[in-house]
């Protein structure tokens, strides 16, 4: 893979990754725009591997809270053994439904048309949640979050397993609808990341390895970590203050404009 390719990806990654958009579902879309029907080896490897880097993003962005909430969990906070168990709790369900259901996945739904559904049938439900909540602003801060809503948010994190479907709108989604804030919704959302995404990434690039180094190679893999790193760390600043005055509603309106023009050139 040639790093101005692994960049352009990169780009893509760090862009969608937090935004309720599926990351996973537009690098389907570039992969396929830019290497046709002869993907290099390792290209959906890449395509997973790389959210590392958006990850590292989440890591700095909310240093300070990760830094407070550790060194509580060292001194038995209250606060931090609970956001921890929360993050435990909702990491489950997806990594027990990833494990099994994984292959399956990769082989049969990693294509445009389901992408193309899921983003019409995604955008949709967001346009719907923001008009059923118009006026509601929800409980604030990461106490609010209890086990019951952090069971919840994991169950409906499992539905971004299939391709298309955002992480992000599914798990802020699912937060909202519990009776938290958008903005809180979305702090959990960028938090639970690190296990779910993480998880992921580690498997993945284990298990690929050596289509990894065959078919991106080493450059091209360090490119598209870097680039996706600092676009996803202007994007989780720029989003929260966004959603705090807008919402979802637009993003919903994108992804079912995008759905249906993937449709119409597929048809």
């Amino acid at each position: 893979m040639p790093p101005f390719i692994a960049a352009i990806l990169g780009v893509v990654e760090g862009l969608t990754e937090f935004l309720p958009v599926s990351s996973t579902g537009h690098l389907i879309v570039a992969d396929a725009l830019l290497f046709g029907d002869n993907p290099p080896a390792g290209s959906k490897a890449f395509e997973i591997v790389i959210q590392l880097g958006a990850l590292l993003a989440v890591v700095v962005h909310y240093r300070r809270l990760l830094g407070e909430r550790i060194a509580g969990l060292f001194a038995r906070d209250p606060r931090a053994i609970k956001l921890a168990l929360n993050l435990l709790i909702a990491f489950v369900p997806v990594a027990v439904l990833g494990l099994l259901f994984h292959k399956a996945i990769k082989a049969h739904l990693f294509g445009m048309f389901p992408v193309a559904i899921a983003l019409v049938v995604g955008g949709v439900v967001m346009v719907a949640v923001e008009r059923l909540r118009r006026g509601r602003k929800g409980e604030e801060g990461l106490d609010a979050v209890t086990w019951q809503r952090a069971a919840l948010i994991g169950l409906g994190q499992c539905v971004s397993l299939f391709p298309g479907s955002s992480r992000a709108m599914c798990t802020i989604l699912t937060g909202e609808l519990t009776g938290l804030s958008t903005g809180t919704a979305a702090e959990f959302s960028f938090l639970l990341a690190l296990p779910s995404l993480g998880a992921a990434t580690v498997f993945e690039g284990w298990s690929s390895r050596h289509e990894l180094v065959a078919g991106v190679g080493a450059v091209s893999l360090v490119v598209g970590l870097v680039i996706s790193f600092f676009v996803a760390w202007a994007v989780i600043s720029a989003f929260l203050r966004y959603l705090e005055r807008r919402g979802l509603a637009i993003f919903g309106v994108y992804c079912v404009i995008v759905g249906l023009a993937l449709l119409w050139f597929l048809r």
